[in-house]
């Protein structure tokens, strides 16, 4: 029987209507404005094209090791390598909540999703989300503009604790939370290399949510990572929980 569901966040319950290139130039141009106006002389064209490039490195490198670098620990970095290498806490946060202000106008709940988390919330399941991210202050900001927060206890998000999906451990996490074993738990998801194998990875059931799921990074995976059930739209979840549950019974 299925008693739990952990949910992604980005493309899953929210999604993106923006294209990342143009988002991520204007972003790092506003965080590179606001720590002009703190006091710190850059290089503008330079300090961005380094920013962005170390923003790139770090989405490879930790797809391989599965350890979150946050954004405030790459921003860090690279204002080292400018000359600014004791920046106080304030003003990196006023830097990276520029940063993240300009992404996360582009976010909006997924069509049905609230009528999906109503009615299972009301079969009495167990709701949570598990989050990779470089900043939890942007995607606590995401959860509460969605108006998402309070269906789901627990809520990890990867730049808070340090790991990323497809660490087993992020899973294990939200079952010792439930005190309910891998086989009653399904994990839905955009991600192939991050939810769905994450899952596999700890035994936990898989529906891939493809509604915004044409990346790079799934097709690169998608001969490899073959999840259990494929969901085009979030509304077919509750479907697709019973169809799984009534597996697991072995009828």
């Amino acid at each position: 029987m299925i008693r739990g569901v952990i949910f992604d966040l980005g493309s899953t319950l929210i999604r993106f209507d923006g294209e990342w290139p143009e988002i991520l130039q204007e972003s790092s141009q506003d965080l590179a404005r606001q720590l002009e106006r703190d006091g710190y002389h850059l290089d503008g064209k330079s300090f961005i094209e380094d920013f962005m490039e170390e923003i790139q490195d770090s989405y490879h490198v930790r797809e391989r090791d599965w350890v979150e670098r946050t954004t405030s620990s790459l921003l860090r970095k690279v204002l080292a390598r400018f000359g600014h290498r004791e920046v106080p806490d304030e003003a990196i946060e006023h830097a990276i909540f520029q940063f993240y202000n300009v992404s996360e106008a582009h976010w909006s709940p997924m069509e049905g999703v609230y009528e999906v988390l109503d009615e299972l919330r009301v079969k009495g399941m167990c709701l949570g989300m598990i989050s990779n991210a470089g900043d939890a202050g942007n995607v606590q900001r995401l959860i509460d503009n969605a108006q998402l927060r309070p269906y789901f206890k627990p809520i990890f998000i990867s730049a808070a604790l340090g790991i990323r999906k497809p660490n087993p451990k992020l899973f294990e996490m939200v079952l010792e939370t439930w005190d309910l074993p891998a086989d009653e738990v399904v994990m839905v998801g955009d991600n192939l290399g991050a939810d769905i194998l994450g899952a596999q990875n700890a035994g936990v059931h898989q529906i891939w949510l493809t509604t915004q799921a044409d990346t790079a990074s799934n097709r690169e995976h998608a001969s490899i990572i073959v999840p259990e059930a494929t969901a085009e739209n979030i509304t077919e979840v509750p479907a697709l929980l019973l169809q799984l549950t009534k597996t697991s019974l072995g009828d």
